[in-house]
């Protein structure tokens, strides 16, 4: 089973980037879907950005045109770049692992929180206006 720790938040001004990591442990993280969630205070875990194992990508409304979602299989390592920032990105951000014995996401289901059966302690990211 596959292990996750994210790093890269911290705090940033509207306009600016930054760049999340999420390194994976385990020897089936190539053939697994990943994907990066965010949460606030009160309010459910939102998806951000899929990858599948073959690299095919999807985003959020919210965000698309402004982050990107990549990984690294030769690093076991996932990556968010996030560019352009606003506040109301700021969030704790995780990412989140889909093997695929676990659930199938389909077309609807890849920024779905269920279908993720591993999860990272998070990393806070901060924007300020």
């Amino acid at each position: 089973q596959v292990q996750l720790v994210e790093s890269g938040g911290g705090s940033a001004q509207a306009g600016g980037s930054l760049r999340l990591s999420c390194a994976a442990s385990g020897s089936t993280y190539s053939r697994t879907n990943m994907a990066w969630f965010r949460q606030t205070p009160g309010k459910e875990r939102e998806g951000v950005a899929y990858i599948s194992s073959s690299g095919s990508t999807t985003y959020a409304d919210s965000v698309k045109g402004r982050f990107t979602i990549s990984r690294d299989n030769a690093v076991n390592s996932l990556y968010l770049q996030m560019n352009s920032l606003k506040p109301e990105d700021t969030a704790m951000y995780y990412c989140a692992a889909n093997p695929p014995w676990f659930a199938y996401v389909g077309p609807t289901g890849k920024l779905t929180p269920r279908n993720y059966n591993t999860w990272g302690q998070g990393t806070q990211v901060t924007v300020s206006s």
